[in-house]
């Protein structure tokens, strides 16, 4: 390992191995090489003077790439396409003449693009339902479980702890949805020469449009795309990859979501990510159990969000059929898009499989907050055993303030209970109004909310995808 050079931390640290494949030398460039071999061959069963055993040799070669002869010869050209081009038949000396023929740059590098962007989001797709997963067992088991419900980090109406999870559900389901629709729509740049056109293979052809048309089909099909765009300039439009990576920003805003939501219920004790013996939390304060995961979580996918920018202005600055100021763009943003959502759904796999629950401590904080909300159902069950309302509201109103003061002020237990319970005017029994105070009474349908939408929207998603399921992400560090 070479420690004088900056490693891309993606790389070495988050990123997992498959998704480093697909953005590697070895899979970019034995993708350019079966693209050539898919364009001779369809060339030759189109009737162009190409042999079987050139494509043959072409096929032999794909995988053995010549790295050296390429790096040498781009040295030279300044062009790393034709440098592979060069390299691939000093490999193939019967079909060098062939390689290439009438493409231009584009079609190794956009349509290798494009194969990338959909084998990445395959994997991206994988682990988002890896995720899914993760939270359904987690909706199952703490669905009746009460909770404070927060709005404006303020607690609110009471919720379950499975309910809320299901909200994270949601979101990363919007995800899938989002993600198949655009894996769906996604095309090849195809076979269409310098500008787009397809002039070159007009000359190849001697003009016979339906030889150029099936050319493009052939092609494509031959490389798992059942469609290619059906017109493009020297590119296809770079309109896709802000489409694509805006799919990688979504994902990255739920992630967000999740692990906002997670750091501040650990600060609140109620819920934690995974903690393991031997981690530290602060080098300084040996007690801290800090939210590092999903605190990187956050710090990837600010990364990512941002970074969708990137192809977003690249698309808006492009000139008629095309200009390269978008080649070194794509090659940060693209490949570390999907690196960095890749490297996010790992840690997400990793702390929804572990996430802990502190039961009591939830508990205590409904404690602290119930007796206001139970206000209004005591006052209702005070006025059907024959109080006056008007009387009991303001009764109520004035016990809230002093135990508000308590509590506040003083540091205290909430005592608003107490007060209501020694006043006979409200004609209840303790034990009913302990019996008004069960937390299950505050949670509305959040339970049968939870089966609802289990059964309706997140099983028949896994059932249809349980092959794909039980993924375990280790993390490096």
């Amino acid at each position: 390992m070479n420690r004088n050079e900056y490693r891309n931390p993606l790389i070495s640290r988050y990123a997992s191995k498959e998704m480093s494949f697909i953005f590697s030398e070895d899979y970019k460039f034995s993708t350019w090489r079966k693209l050539w071999v898919a364009l001779a061959e369809s060339e030759m069963e189109l009737g162009l003077n190409i042999s079987p055993e050139q494509v043959d040799e072409l096929r032999e070669h794909i995988y053995d790439i010549n790295y050296e002869d390429a790096e040498k010869r781009e040295k030279e050209t300044r062009h790393d396409v034709m440098s592979h081009v060069y390299a691939y038949g000093l490999q193939c000396p019967k079909a060098k003449p062939i390689i290439h023929l009438g493409a231009t740059s584009a079609f190794v590098g956009d349509n290798t693009d494009v194969i990338q962007m959909s084998e990445g989001l395959k994997l991206i797709r994988t682990k988002l339902l890896n995720v899914i997963k993760n939270l359904t067992g987690f909706a199952e088991k703490y669905k009746n479980l009460p909770t404070l419900g927060f709005t404006h980090f303020q607690p609110a109406q009471l919720t379950t702890v499975g309910k809320r999870s299901c909200l994270w559900i949601l979101d990363f389901l919007m995800d899938v949805e989002e993600l198949d629709f655009q894996l769906g729509r996604l095309k090849l740049r195809g076979v269409k020469g310098t500008t787009g056109t397809q002039a070159s293979f007009m000359a190849l052809f001697n003009g016979d449009h339906e030889k150029i048309k099936e050319l493009d089909a052939r092609v494509t099909k031959k490389m798992g795309f059942e469609n290619s765009f059906a017109i493009t300039g020297q590119t296809y439009p770079r309109k896709l990859d802000s489409q694509v990576l805006n799919v990688l920003s979504q994902i990255a805003e739920s992630a967000h979501k999740f692990s906002n939501d997670i750091r501040l219920l650990q600060s609140l004790k109620e819920v934690e990510e995974p903690f393991e013996k031997g981690q530290i939390g602060s080098s300084a304060m040996a007690y801290k159990r800090n939210p590092m995961r999903c605190e990187r979580i956050a710090a990837l996918s600010r990364f990512a969000i941002t970074n969708s920018l990137n192809p977003a202005i690249t698309a808006a600055a492009q000139w008629f059929e095309r200009t390269l100021d978008d080649s070194a763009n794509k090659r940060l943003a693209i490949p570390q898009g999907f690196l960095a959502v890749d490297s996010i759904l790992n840690i997400m796999i990793n702390v929804t499989a572990g996430l802990v629950v502190n039961e009591k401590i939830i508990k205590r904080h409904i404690d602290e907050e119930l007796p206001f909300m139970a206000t209004e159902n005591i006052l209702m069950e005070a006025v059907k055993a024959g109080g006056d309302r008007q009387e009991l509201h303001e009764k109520i109103r004035q016990f809230s303030m002093e135990a508000g003061r308590r509590v506040k002020e003083q540091g205290l237990d909430n005592n608003l209970i107490s007060l209501i319970e020694t006043d006979e005017s409200f004609r209840l029994g303790k034990n009913k109004i302990q019996e008004l105070l069960d937390a299950r009474n505050f949670i509305g349908r959040a339970p049968e909310q939870v089966d609802e939408f289990l059964a309706e929207h997140v099983y028949p998603l896994l059932e249809e995808n349980k092959d794909k399921l039980n993924m375990i992400a280790d993390l490096k560090v």
